[in-house]
């Protein structure tokens, strides 16, 4: 009899990755969410029947943050990973067989912008604004109380690449010629977005703001890596070791897509862009310079280590099922 692994919030591409990669190996996977899921987050008895019994739980759910931060926005932001993580904890509780493993998704943004030298679990220092306190009320959120029956993994995952990640915008602005770095500058600062913690403070110059990447590859390698290491438990910083910088990032990018020019994207357009679409600078100004020491150290060996091959084995995945779909 196959392995039961239980998967909340899988609408998203990461939870899509994982629920058919595990289906594929013969497990039986039982997901929670809001809706077309096989248990509603309003349903506690049902939570507490699927975690009972697993091999393993995985939780993704939460409102995308690639939004505008409003203050019903925000709301949703912390509710969404609050309550659904603590309906979790709750049911695991309160089971009689309760899961061995819980990973419960993180952020590597709850470090502070980094251009001086790189965040790890062990030195890392914590950031200051609303990301970051999301962050950090999802991990209190995540470890409290008492699960001694349960091993408890927090994965502060960078920015995940793969199809359906946000590299597919930037792979049709850079087809578009618009693949130059994201500059960063002086903005005006609202007095509501200062009090809010959502306002960006201008810091990296010329693109150098520095870019953590993990392909979504590894990031199902570190979670069946970290399954068989019972010795590790706590924050797990899930990125490559290899990170590079918005300017080179994009480079790169132009460079598998074979686009020769990019033009560059200084701090107005990207705030006025961002109003446009709803969403923030932030998430390309901000400066994610993260080490994956813990999983280093306990001998992960990286399938994409390096940038480069990374995106090409995403954008040709990419091209090669267009080209099937064409046929």
């Amino acid at each position: 009899m196959g392995e039961r692994i239980v998967i909340a919030g899988a609408s998203g591409f990461i939870g899509r990755y994982l629920a058919e990669h595990y289906r594929a190996q013969g497990a039986t996977v039982r997901l929670i969410g809001r809706s077309g899921a096989d248990v509603r987050w309003d349903d506690a008895a049902g939570i507490r029947a699927a975690v009972s019994g697993a091999d393993l739980v995985i939780n993704l759910a939460g409102k995308s943050v690639n939004c505008r931060y409003g203050d019903a926005e925000r709301a949703e932001i912390f509710r969404s990973r609050l309550e659904t993580t603590r309906a979790l904890r709750e049911a695991i509780a309160a089971s009689d067989a309760p899961p061995p493993l819980w990973f419960n998704a993180s952020t590597a943004t709850i470090y502070r912008h980094a251009e001086d030298r790189p965040m790890t679990e062990s030195t890392g220092e914590l950031g200051t604004g609303f990301s970051v306190n999301v962050a950090k009320a999802w991990e209190r959120e995540f470890f409290a109380g008492e699960l001694p029956g349960t091993r408890r993994v927090a994965l502060r995952m960078a920015i995940v690449l793969g199809d359906g990640s946000a590299l597919v915008p930037l792979m049709m602005l850079t087809r578009f010629g618009l693949g130059g770095p994201q500059r960063d500058g002086r903005w005006f600062a609202t007095t509501a977005r200062r009090n809010a913690g959502t306002f960006h403070e201008f810091r990296a110059r010329g693109g150098r703001q520095k870019f953590s990447w993990v392909h979504i590859r590894d990031v199902l390698g570190a979670i069946e890596f970290l399954r068989g290491r019972e010795d590790i438990a706590g924050p797990v910083n899930i990125a490559a070791p290899n990170p590079s910088d918005n300017r080179t990032m994009m480079a790169t990018l132009r460079r598998v897509l074979g686009v020769p020019v990019g033009l560059p994207a200084y701090r107005w357009m990207l705030e006025i862009g961002s109003a446009v679409i709803r969403t923030e600078t932030e998430l390309v100004l901000k400066s994610r310079w993260v080490l994956p020491e813990r999983l280093l150290e306990a001998g992960y060996d990286f399938a994409f280590p390096e940038l480069e091959p990374a995106l090409r084995d995403i954008v040709g995945a990419r091209e090669l099922l267009r080209g099937t779909a064409s046929r």
